[in-house]
Parts: structure tokens; C-alpha cells; sequence
């Protein structure tokens, strides 16, 4: 039997092994949060023993780090892919929010107070690791606003981190507010009213004056056409 063959099956239960214990730490973590969370507890939900989950994570910590890492990876791929395929900047704010909350408040809610949780506690390294996948997780609507931006459709006149703000800080605060009062807002609803006070921030100073100017000279047009087919 060559080494391949004799490694390959072993790799597998391993791999197997660490899906099962990221599994069990990504609910336990989600009901306990970090710091109530042990990893007695993510050892009893995979059915192994606690020796078992040191053997491929080092500490707790690690562990969460590998949860939050792996769930972002996830929701991150998702607006990767399909972002791109959305006509227009309005319809990518939108889709955006929308599975943004649906996937917070309703999918991963525990895995979202969490990351807002450990995002500000006192421990450094896992809250830069947080802070990467953010980045990750904002840049494909990001780039989205930045186009938009430089074709005019959105205002030219603010930096693009505070555009990022003020989509992402509006619904922060609806998330916090769910995890504080265990109160969920209807989400659909809540994601198109947060979307249409997002737009309207986002819209140039003169947009309604240039579609009120639009809206002039397409009537103009239209009454000259109408004259002409009477004469």
C-alpha cells in the first residue's frame, strides 16, 4: 500500500473530525457566547472527549477565532457572487441590507451578538480578526458605491468610509437594539424602510432638482409632439 493511500483515509477523519467540532463550537458559541462557552461543552455536542479538541485547536480562543472566521467566509462569499449580478447600485443597497438582516437577525443571531460582542471586548486579537472579515464582508457593496459614485448616481461630496458608516452603523443599531430588548423587528419590513432612508442620504444634493429638470423637458417634448401631430 503506497503512503497516499495510507494518508488519504486518515486526512479525511480528520477533516471530518474538525467540521464536526467547528459545528458543535459554532452552536455552543452562538447559545453561551465566548466567555460563558466551554470547550467541555463543544467536546459533549460533537460526542468526543475535551482531549479531542486540543488535539486540533489550541485554546478556546483559537477555536472561536476558526467559528467567526468560517461563518464570515460564508456570508462574504455569498455577496461576492451575487452583487455582481444586480443591475444597479439601488438594487445592490438592497439586496445587501435585506440579507444582511435576514442573515444576522434571523439565521445567525447568535453568532451576531457574538461578533458585536467579542468586536469590543478586551482581546486584541480576536478583535482584529473580526475586523478583517468586516472588511471583507463591506467591500463588495463598497465597490459598488465607489462606481456608482464616480458615475455621479450617489453623492460625490463624502468620503466612502462614511457612505460605509452610514449603511452599515444604521443597521448595527437595529441589530443591537434585537440582541438588547430579544425584540426582532420585522425584518423584511424593517430592511425596505432602512434601505429607502439609506438611499435618500445617498442621493446628490441636486438630484431632485435634475429630475425635476428631467420630468420638465420630457413633458416639453411630449406637447411638442402632440402639437406637431395636430398641425
Amino acid at each position: 500500500m503506497s503512503t497516499l493511500q495510507r494518508t488519504t483515509p486518515r486526512r479525511a477523519k480528520s477533516q471530518q473530525r474538525i467540521a464536526e467540532l467547528l459545528a458543535a463550537a459554532r452552536a455552543v458559541f452562538s447559545e453561551h457566547g465566548f466567555q460563558r462557552a466551554t470547550t467541555a461543552q463543544v467536546a459533549e455536542m460533537a460526542g468526543v472527549s475535551e482531549a479531542t479538541v486540543f488535539t486540533y485547536f489550541a485554546s478556546k480562543r483559537e477555536l472561536c477565532i476558526q467559528v467567526i472566521t468560517d461563518w464570515y467566509d460564508e456570508i462574504s462569499g455569498e455577496l461576492e457572487r451575487e452583487l455582481p449580478r444586480l443591475n444597479g447600485v439601488h438594487a445592490q443597497l438592497s439586496y445587501v441590507v435585506r440579507q444582511h438582516l435576514c442573515t444576522l437577525l434571523a439565521d445567525g443571531s447568535g453568532l451576531c451578538a457574538l461578533v458585536l460582542g467579542e468586536g469590543r471586548a478586551n482581546a486584541p486579537e480576536l478583535a482584529e480578526v473580526i475586523l478583517a472579515c468586516q472588511r471583507r464582508y463591506t467591500t463588495p457593496l463598497m465597490d459598488c458605491l465607489a462606481k456608482a459614485s464616480a458615475r455621479g448616481e450617489i453623492r460625490q461630496d463624502m468620503p466612502l468610509r462614511l457612505l460605509r458608516d452610514l449603511v452599515y452603523g444604521s443597521m448595527e443599531h437595529v441589530l443591537w437594539d434585537s440582541i438588547t430588548t430579544h425584540k426582532r423587528p420585522p425584518i423584511h419590513e424593517t430592511a425596505e424602510q432602512l434601505t429607502d432612508l439609506i438611499w435618500s442620504a445617498l442621493m446628490p444634493r441636486d438630484a431632485s432638482l435634475e429630475a425635476l429638470t428631467r420630468f420638465r423637458n420630457e413633458v416639453g417634448a411630449a406637447l411638442r409632439h402632440a402639437n406637431a401631430a395636430q398641425a
